[in-house]
C-alpha cells in the first residue's frame, strides 16, 4: 500500500474526482475540449498532488504539493460557478460538488497545518 491511500483527504479527492466526471458527462459535446476537460483536470489534480507530495522526503515538499491540490479544488468551484451558469448543472447538482469542495478545502487545510507543525517543531 502506499503512504497516500492512508490519507482520507485522498480518498475523498478521488470521491471528488468521480462526482467531477459523472456531473460533467451531461455537459454539451462541444465542451468536452472546454470546460469539461478543465474541470475534470482540476479535480483529478487533486488526490494527484497529493500523493505526489506523499512521495517527497521533505514535509516542505509536501506541504507545498497540498497548497497546489487546494489551488486545484478553487480552480474546480469556479468552474463549477461556470457550468451552472451555463445551465450545465442543477442547483442540486452544483450544491453536491460545492460541498464536497468545501470539506476538500478544510482537509487539505487540516493537513497543510499538520505538516507546518512537524516542520516547526523540528526547527
Amino acid at each position: 500500500m502506499f503512504n497516500f491511500e492512508k490519507l482520507d483527504v485522498c480518498q475523498k479527492a478521488i470521491d471528488f474526482a468521480d462526482l467531477t466526471y459523472n456531473e460533467t458527462r451531461r455537459f454539451p459535446t462541444e465542451e468536452r475540449f472546454g470546460l469539461t476537460n478543465q474541470f475534470r483536470r482540476a479535480a483529478v489534480s487533486i488526490s494527484s498532488n497529493v500523493a505526489e507530495g506523499s512521495s517527497r522526503s521533505s514535509k516542505s515538499d509536501f506541504t507545498r504539493f497540498v497548497e497546489i491540490a487546494t489551488g486545484s479544488v478553487f480552480e474546480a468551484v469556479s468552474q463549477a460557478f461556470i457550468a451552472q451558469r451555463q445551465s450545465f448543472l442543477r442547483e442540486d447538482q452544483f450544491r453536491e460538488i460545492y460541498t464536497d469542495a468545501e470539506e476538500l478545502s478544510r482537509m487539505l487545510s487540516g493537513l497543510r497545518k499538520s505538516l507546518l507543525s512537524t516542520l516547526n517543531s523540528q526547527q
